[in-house]
């Protein structure tokens, strides 16, 4: 399994993703996933632009920060899930959200995706500079607080945010090991 940058060649894997996310009705996540993929190119332009912090939209009434789109993929180039990685975080990511939102597709969830997704997303973050890694999760996503707790993240505060409890973690450089190899 790898992280990649979202490419066009991948357009039929890439919608057999959101389809399968569809058919469960769930919200999907990261954000990234609502955008249009009616015209593909423009969506793979759309991930490069917004990574490079160029034509940065409003998102509802909070400013976007330039974030990186990984899709996780397999050895079939089948997309398991998508990160997306936050360059910065603005006073909206520091109460929630945070510098790295992830999804696995439903239909592949329950085999270690999500923590290998997040691991690497780490390993990115460590790339780009970003010392110590803030995460959010809603209190009953059981799933994403394992994986956050697996890559060495450390509850931080709950608190409630529209009649749900939100959970923030940080995930602190010297508690991943797999960073300490690119020093």
């Amino acid at each position: 399994m790898k992280l990649i940058a979202p490419i066009l060649n991948l357009e039929s894997k890439y919608k057999a993703m959101l389809a399968d996310w569809k058919r469960s009705g769930e919200k999907l996540v990261p954000f990234v996933l609502e955008y249009d993929a009616t015209n593909f190119e423009a969506l793979i332009t759309r991930c490069k632009n917004e990574a490079q912090g160029v034509n940065m939209p409003l998102a509802g009434r909070r400013v976007m920060v330039p974030h990186s789109t990984f899709w996780l993929t397999d050895q079939q180039n089948t997309i398991l899930g998508v990160v997306n990685l936050r360059h910065t975080l603005n006073e909206d990511l520091r109460k929630i959200g945070g510098h790295i939102g992830y999804g696995i597709r439903p239909s592949m969830r329950r085999n270690g995706y999500a923590t290998k997704i997040l691991e690497l997303a780490l390993l990115e973050a460590r790339k780009m500079g970003i010392q110590d890694v803030m995460l959010s999760c809603y209190k009953n996503n059981i799933g994403s607080s394992k994986s956050i707790l697996n890559n060495g993240g450390t509850l931080a505060e709950e608190k409630e945010l529209e009649g749900e409890i939100v959970q923030n973690y940080w995930i602190k450089k010297d508690s991943v090991s797999a960073w300490n190899n690119l020093e």
